[in-house]
C-alpha cells in the first residue's frame, strides 16, 4: 500500500504544480504507429510553404518574356527559347528566395505570417535555395550560347544586388526594371543565338555547291536563312572552240525560299538589339509597379498609384501606335490577326493593372495596395502578349494569354506579393 499512496502523492503533486508527463518530440500513432504526429509538418504544409516562399502564382508571368522576345528578333520559339524561359524561371525563383532572407527581420515585423519568420523554413535553406536556383539558371543559359550566358549573368548579378543592396534605396525600381528588360533580352538573344547557328551550319553543309565542266566554269551559289539563291555566278572559260570544247555541267538548283507559318510575319537577320524597344516597355510597367510595392505594407502613398496608373495609359497608348524607338529598327509588318488582337491584349492589360490601381489611388490601404501590386504583376501576362503581337506573332500572343487563367486561379491560393 505505501508504494501506491507514494505515486499518488507524486501525481498530485505534479498537478499542482502544472507539470506534464513527458514524450517523445515525435509520437507516433495509427494501427502500426505509421501516422505522423499533430506537431510535425506534414509534406503538404512544407510544399506550401515553399510554394509561398517562392510565390509560385507569379510565375507564369515570366515565360512570356521569352516569347516576346523571340517574336521581336522575327523567329519561331525553338530550343534557345525554350532554354531561356527555364534559365528565367530560375533565376525569377531565386529572386524569390533571396528576396524572403534578405528580408526576414523586417517580415518579422509587418509579415510574421511569411515562411522564414514562422519558422517554417530555416533561413540558410532559403540562402541555399536562391544560390542553387541562380546555378541551374545559369547553366541553362549557357547551354543557349555565350551571348545568352552573358544576358543572365547580367540578370542574376542585378537580382542579387536588388535583394541585397538596392531594394530600399531609390535605385530599387529601376533595377527591378532592369531585371525585366534583361529577362525579355534573354529571351532574344537565346533565340537568335541559336537559330544563327542553326542557320550557319545549313549554309555550311549544304548552300554552296560548286560545279566544275570541262570548259572552266565554276558556279557557286549561296543561301540564306530564307533559303532564296542571292549568291553571283563568276565564270572563267576558256573557249577553245572544236574538238577542245567540252559539255557545261548543269547549274546549282537553288532552294525554296522557307515561307513563314500561318499568322506569323518573319523579319530574316535581326538581331537580339531589335528586341530593345518591347524589352523597354516591359521594364517600364515593372518600373511602376515596383513603386507601388514600396508602399504594400504601410500604405498611405497615393501618388506611386496615380504614376503608375498614367504609366499604364501611356503604354497600352503606346502599344497600340506600334512605332519604333528612336534610331531602333521598324517594327514587323502586322498580320491581319495581329490587328485584331493587339487591341484587345491591350485593353487586357490597362484592366488588369488600370482598375486595381485606381482602387489604391481612392483608398491607400495596406490591402487595396497590395491588390494593385498583384495585379499589376498579373498584367505582365497580357502585356507580353500584346507585345508579341505587335512583332507580327499573334498566334504566340494567345499563347501567352493562356498562362493568365492559371496565374488568377492560383494567386487565390498563393499569394504573388
Amino acid at each position: 500500500m505505501r508504494p501506491l499512496r507514494l505515486l499518488a502523492a507524486v501525481a498530485g503533486a505534479l498537478r499542482l504544480l502544472g507539470a506534464r508527463p513527458t514524450a517523445p518530440p515525435y509520437s507516433l500513432s495509427g494501427a502500426r504507429g505509421t501516422a505522423p504526429a499533430p506537431d510535425r509538418p506534414s509534406t503538404r504544409e512544407r510544399l506550401r510553404a515553399w510554394a509561398e516562399l517562392l510565390r509560385v502564382s507569379a510565375l507564369f508571368t515570366v515565360p512570356g518574356d521569352a516569347l516576346a522576345g523571340a517574336a521581336a528578333v522575327g523567329r519561331h520559339p525553338d530550343r534557345g527559347t525554350a532554354l531561356a524561359v527555364g534559365a528565367s524561371l530560375c533565376l525569377y525563383e531565386a529572386g524569390m528566395a533571396l528576396n524572403d532572407w534578405a528580408d526576414r527581420e523586417e517580415d518579422a515585423v509587418d509579415r510574421p505570417h511569411r515562411p522564414i519568420p514562422s519558422g517554417r523554413i530555416a533561413p540558410g535553406a532559403a540562402l541555399a535555395a536562391a544560390g542553387v536556383l541562380t546555378a541551374a539558371g545559369l547553366a541553362l543559359a549557357g547551354r543557349a550560347g555565350r551571348p545568352a550566358l552573358a544576358v543572365a549573368s547580367g540578370l542574376a548579378a542585378t537580382v542579387w544586388a536588388y535583394d541585397l543592396r538596392l531594394k530600399h534605396t531609390r535605385l530599387g525600381p529601376a533595377a527591378m526594371a532592369s531585371a525585366r528588360t534583361l529577362d525579355l533580352l534573354l529571351g532574344a538573344t537565346a533565340t537568335a543565338g541559336v537559330g544563327a547557328t542553326a542557320t550557319s551550319r545549313t549554309t555550311a553543309t549544304r548552300g554552296t555547291t560548286a560545279t566544275r565542266g570541262t570548259t572552266g566554269t565554276r558556279g557557286t551559289t549561296a543561301t540564306v536563312g530564307t533559303g532564296k539563291a542571292v549568291g553571283t555566278a563568276a565564270t572563267v572559260a576558256t573557249m577553245s572552240g572544236g574538238a577542245g570544247g567540252g559539255a557545261t555541267a548543269p547549274a546549282a538548283r537553288p532552294r525554296p525560299a522557307i515561307r513563314p507559318a500561318p499568322g506569323r510575319t518573319l523579319t530574316p537577320g535581326r538581331t537580339p538589339a531589335a528586341a530593345l524597344p518591347a524589352a523597354l516597355l516591359l521594364g517600364a510597367h515593372t518600373y511602376a509597379v515596383t513603386a507601388v510595392s514600396r508602399h504594400e505594407a504601410q500604405g498611405g502613398s497615393t501618388a506611386a498609384p496615380l504614376a503608375a496608373l498614367a504609366g499604364a495609359a501611356g503604354l497600352a497608348a503606346a502599344l497600340l501606335r506600334g512605332r519604333a524607338a528612336p534610331g531602333g529598327p521598324p517594327p514587323s509588318p502586322p498580320t491581319a490577326a495581329g490587328r485584331l488582337l493587339l487591341p484587345a491584349f491591350a485593353a487586357a492589360y490597362l484592366r488588369t493593372s488600370g482598375v486595381p490601381l485606381l482602387h489604391a489611388a481612392l483608398n491607400p490601404s495596406p490591402p487595396l495596395t497590395q491588390r494593385a501590386v498583384g495585379g499589376g504583376i498579373r498584367a505582365m501576362i497580357p502585356l507580353q502578349a500584346a507585345l508579341a503581337a505587335r512583332a507580327g506573332a499573334p498566334v504566340g500572343g494567345l499563347a501567352v494569354m493562356g498562362l493568365v487563367p492559371l496565374a488568377r486561379a492560383l494567386s487565390r491560393k498563393v499569394s504573388p506579393t
